[in-house]
């Protein structure tokens, strides 16, 4: 008989919900991960730490209430690196503590160490002593998250030339950084240093950035990010990175230097299963180091799954929750839905971008018809009470049944906002529900109504000239 019926490798999102998912089910559970990684990347590097750290950027900067009291307005002058740590370590703890007691909870046992297969149904658990023991179980869910992926070429040092997991490392502010890459992580962390006045410059080699958004809504963020003085270096690749005295010096391909005092790199992520000896258990990872699973998230090892950013995209918290639950309830036979195919995308820049359903693009390649309504926040009462003059909201509505097909929003809350818009289209609702609903005043979700009202006044004037 088996050790445990269920073995969890990594307590991430992703890790934590499968094992608690199984432990209410009845079953015998364990976790393995590291002491200082409880709660994985997502607590200690990834989303916890930089959403902490932006809340702690907009509150010293007072960014956002400059509309209201000028542009020179600081809550602090002379903001330093521990300003903004002690609220970040602050969080952490607390998230630590949280998930360490809901896993007692559960009788979820954890033990403190790494593991790696010795068979598909074995895994040899190295504690931090050194010390190694074998542990079997019935079901094995992979979930060890990724890490930031680093080019080889590159020299780094964690201090000057860092990856997105060194930031919260770093001993003071930058005067002027350079940010290699534009993906979500990347303009995540250029809107915060651009926030607290370092002189940033992004280099992307494509031809823009957050290519999965709405172009509007990547157009109002660059140009918000182009007034807090961000320099973007579209279609450039970097050839070489040079360490000097006074900082770093960034060589593009194309013959340009741009000097800075430090350079960080946001080339993506990087499984990690380089030390699972996943060959043992049948198994293997692409060069990435990512899993292959099917609809269930088994692996090609029908009792091994694999869940969360080990598995690739869509590599979201939210996601990888689902995923672990999901796993879990398959592996023991409980009737699981599957995911709902319409997932929210948050992303934390500095105003806060987030949509669900299709873009306008995308609608134009399928050849689906859309009209458009739109909502600025500069219009709403609340926006005015918050000094929010560059948000907006907007609705992508079908005129054929008046359903919505897509809703981007852009601004203070979008990553709230948006859960309104999800609800509608996840019950199949219509735009004219927004309409004869009745929102709360002043708030900003006042603005679906508003733009509920645009995109139907112009479904509207299209009706009538058919007629």
């Amino acid at each position: 008989m088996p050790d445990f019926d269920m073995l969890v490798l990594g307590s991430g999102p992703g890790g934590q919900k499968a094992a608690i998912a199984a432990a209410k089910l009845g079953r015998r559970v364990a976790v393995i991960d590291r002491p200082d990684m409880v709660g994985g990347v997502s607590i200690h590097t990834g989303t916890i730490p930089s959403k902490t750290l932006r809340e702690a950027v907009l509150y010293l900067t007072g960014l956002t209430q400059r509309d209201l009291y000028g542009q020179s307005y600081r809550l602090k002058e002379d903001i330093t690196v521990s300003d903004l740590i002690s609220r970040t370590q602050h969080v952490v703890g607390r998230e630590v503590d949280v998930i360490r007691n809901q896993l007692s909870r559960n009788h979820v046992a954890l033990f403190a160490g790494t593991g790696r297969f010795v068979d598909d149904h074995t895994v040899a658990l190295r504690e931090v002593t050194g010390h190694e023991r074998l542990i079997s179980a019935e079901h094995i869910v992979i979930a060890t998250g990724t890490r930031p992926a680093r080019p080889a070429s590159v020299e780094f040092d964690g201090r000057t030339i860092m990856d997105s997991d060194n930031v919260l490392a770093l001993e003071r502010v930058p005067r002027s950084m350079v940010i290699v890459g534009a993906g979500v992580i990347g303009m995540e962390y250029a809107s915060m240093f651009a926030a607290l006045g370092s002189k940033i410059t992004v280099v992307e080699k494509r031809a823009g950035m957050l290519d999965m958004c709405d172009v509007e809504v990547v157009e109002s963020l660059k140009y918000h990010l182009r007034d807090l003085a961000v320099t973007f270096r579209f279609g450039e690749t970097v050839a070489a990175v040079e360490r000097h005295p006074r900082g770093t010096l960034t060589v593009l391909e194309s013959g340009k230097k741009i000097p800075a005092d430090a350079v960080m790199y946001s080339a993506g992520r990087q499984g990690l299963t380089d030390e699972l000896d996943l060959d043992k258990a049948g198994l293997s990872a692409d060069p990435r180091g990512r899993i292959a699973v099917d609809e269930h998230y088994r692996t090609e090892v029908p009792h091994i799954y694999a869940v969360g950013d080990v598995i690739g995209y869509p590599a979201l918290a939210a996601t990888s929750m689902e995923q672990g639950r999901t796993a879990a309830y398959h592996a023991f036979g409980e009737p699981v839905g599957r995911m709902h195919h319409l997932q929210p995308i948050g992303i934390y820049t500095i105003p806060e971008i987030s949509f669900v359903g299709r873009s306008e693009d995308q609608l134009t390649e399928d050849r689906v018809p859309f009209e458009v309504g739109i909502s600025r926040y500069r219009e709403l009462a609340r926006g005015q009470i918050i000094g929010d003059s560059h948000g907006m909201l907007k609705l992508l509505v079908s005129p054929e049944d008046r359903t919505l097909l897509g809703v981007h929003c852009f601004g203070s809350g979008a990553t709230e906002l948006i859960h309104i818009g999800q609800s509608v289209m996840g019950c199949g609702g219509t735009v004219d529900y927004l309409v004869d609903a009745v929102f709360n005043y002043p708030t900003l979700a006042e603005s679906y109504k508003v733009a509920a009202l645009d995109a139907t006044n112009r479904l509207r004037q299209v009706d009538r000239m058919d007629d």
